[in-house]
C-alpha cells in the first residue's frame, strides 16, 4: 500500500500546487489591472470631443446657421451619445485577491476521493492485494506457493489476473484437470480468445495422452479461425503429426508456429524438435530408398 499512498500524496501536491499558483499570482494581476484602469484616457477623450462638437453647434446657432430647435436636438443627440459612450466603457469591479481559494481544500479533497475510486473501479485494489500475496510467496515452497494462489483466486474469483497467476502452476506441475479449469473460469472472465482457447486445447490434448480428440479438435479449428497463426495450437498440432511419423507436416506446422512466437527460447525448442524431425524424415526416406532398392 505504501506506493499507493506515494503516488496519492504525489497527486494531491501537484493539484494543490496548479491551483495555488494562479492565486499566488492573483495579487500582481489585479494591481496591474486597476493601474490599467486609472491610466484608461479613453472617458477623457470622449469628453474632449463632446466640448468641441458642443462649440460647434453654439458657433452654428450663434451665426445663424441653425435654430434654436435644431440646437436642441441636435445638443440632445450630443449628450445622449456621450452617455452611451460612458456606459459602454463601465467596467465590473474586479474581484478580491482572496476570492476562490475556499475550492482549494475542496479540489484537494475531491482529488483524493476521485483517484481512491478510480483506483477501485480499475481494479487497481485487487491487483496490489494479488501482487503483496506473490511477493510473499516468492521463496515459498511449491506447494505453499500453490495453496496462497488457491485461496486468493477464491478471494478474488472474478479477477482474471488471479487464475492467470494460477494456471502455470497446474501446467508445470501435470495437473491437466486443474489447468483446465482455470483456463474455462479465465475464457468465462475474458472471452473466447485465441490465446486462452488454445492453451485450453493444448491442456485437453496432454490430459488425453496426446491424443487430437474431438473435443481437441473443436478448439484447434474455433482458434485458427480466430487467428490463423496461433503459436500454441500449431506447435501442438506439429507434436501429433510427429507421433504419427508425419515428420514432414510436423516440421511445417512447428515453421509455422516459430512465426508466431516472440521469444528466443521458444523459437530454440522449435528449432530443436525440427532438427530431430528432419533426421526421423531422413532415416524414414533412406529407409524406403533400401526396400525398393533391394526389390
Amino acid at each position: 500500500m505504501i506506493p499507493l499512498w506515494i503516488g496519492i500524496v504525489a497527486l494531491l501536491l501537484l493539484s494543490m500546487w496548479l491551483l495555488w499558483l494562479p492565486l499566488r499570482r492573483a495579487a500582481g494581476v489585479r494591481d496591474a489591472m486597476m493601474t490599467f484602469e486609472a491610466d484608461d484616457r479613453n472617458n477623457a477623450e470622449n469628453v474632449a470631443i463632446y466640448r468641441q462638437r458642443l462649440a460647434a453647434l453654439e458657433a452654428a446657432l450663434a451665426e445663424g446657421e441653425i435654430d434654436r430647435e435644431r440646437f436642441a436636438e441636435d445638443r440632445l443627440e450630443l449628450d445622449r451619445r456621450l452617455l452611451e459612450d460612458a456606459g459602454s466603457a463601465g467596467r465590473r469591479p474586479l474581484c478580491r485577491v482572496q476570492a476562490g481559494r475556499w475550492l482549494l481544500p475542496i479540489v484537494a479533497v475531491l482529488v483524493i476521493v476521485g483517484t481512491l475510486v478510480f483506483y477501485d473501479q480499475t481494479g487497481g485494489r485487487r491487483d496490489l492485494a494479488l501482487y503483496q500475496v506473490i511477493q510473499s510467496l516468492t521463496h515459498a515452497p511449491p506447494e505453499t506457493r500453490l495453496a496462497g494462489l488457491e485461496a486468493e483466486a477464491r478471494r478474488q474469483a472474478d479477477n482474471p489476473k488471479a487464475w492467470a497467476e494460477l494456471f502455470p502452476l497446474y501446467r508445470d506441475s501435470g495437473r491437466f484437470d486443474k489447468a483446465i479449469g482455470t483456463l474455462e473460469r479465465l475464457i468465462e472472465l475474458q472471452g473466447r480468445q485465441p490465446s486462452l482457447l488454445a492453451q485450453l486445447a493444448q491442456m485437453k490434448f496432454f490430459a488425453a495422452h496426446r491424443t487430437l480428440t474431438d473435443e481437441v479438435q473443436a478448439l484447434v479449428d474455433e482458434t485458427l479461425k480466430l487467428d490463423p497463426r496461433q503459436p500454441t495450437v500449431l506447435g501442438m498440432l506439429g507434436i501429433d503429426a510427429f507421433d504419427h511419423a508425419r515428420y514432414q507436416q510436423a516440421i511445417d506446422y512447428w515453421r509455422r508456429a516459430m512465426a508466431g512466437y516472440q521469444d528466443a527460447q521458444s523459437g530454440q525448442a522449435l528449432r530443436k524438435v525440427i532438427a530431430v524431425a528432419q533426421q526421423r524424415l531422413a532415416a524414414t526416406r533412406e529407409t524406403t530408398g533400401s526396400t525398393s532398392t533391394s526389390r
